[in-house]
């Protein structure tokens, strides 16, 4: 759009400043987690279908959640933790979010990322329960698809490879076979739940 077009429309548009676009940079941190804080990120971020780096920005980006995990930081349970160390990408604005809230509330910027990622635990639970029942349906249309393919056969048999039902029972078996392909993929990518 044009100086004109935007004047006649009587928009004005936000401009960004070079800061806002160099918060948006990526930068590599290291943090020291425990390795089921390091799992569930992961399995989080496969199963949602979201990179690890979109998922943890999210979770650093949410002041009030930080500040609150710092009001409620236990340094004795926290140092108790087994950690690995652990190189993320993430944001620059989300790690001076992390800094900036670490310093205020001296907290360990480790632990407000350990608590941070702790509260993914209910959503991958509620994953783990849907998983299960996605296979169960998956084994259903598994069975209603070996139906159809009885269905077909006697279909040819009887009516011959050239009869319109029987091509629109063969288009309709050839779109089912695609959909099961895809939901058994979809459960194969959760089955990292399983093991969770």
């Amino acid at each position: 759009m044009d100086d004109e077009l935007l004047e006649a429309l009587n928009i004005e548009l936000p401009v960004t400043t070079s800061a806002a676009l160099r918060g948006r940079q990526s930068v590599r941190a290291t943090f020291k987690l425990s390795g089921r804080a390091i799992e569930a990120l992961s399995v989080a971020a496969m199963q949602l279908g979201i990179k690890q780096k979109s998922l943890f920005d999210h979770l650093m980006e949410d002041f009030d959640s930080l500040r609150q995990i710092a009001r409620q930081y236990d340094s004795d349970h926290f140092t108790g933790l087994s950690r690995v160390q652990k190189t993320y990408v993430l944001s620059r604005r989300t790690l001076y979010s992390l800094e900036e809230v670490s310093r205020s509330f001296q907290a360990p910027r480790d632990a407000l990322v350990e608590y941070s990622i702790q509260r993914l635990l209910p959503l991958i639970a509620q994953e783990r329960e849907k998983h299960e029942k996605r296979k169960a349906i998956e084994e259903r249309y598994s069975a209603y698809l070996k139906e159809g393919l009885r269905l077909l056969r006697e279909a040819r048999r009887q009516l011959g490879d050239e009869d319109p039902v029987v091509q629109e029972l063969n288009t309709a078996m050839t779109h089912g076979a695609v959909a099961q392909n895809s939901l058994r993929d979809f459960i194969e990518r959760g089955k990292c739940l399983e093991e969770f």
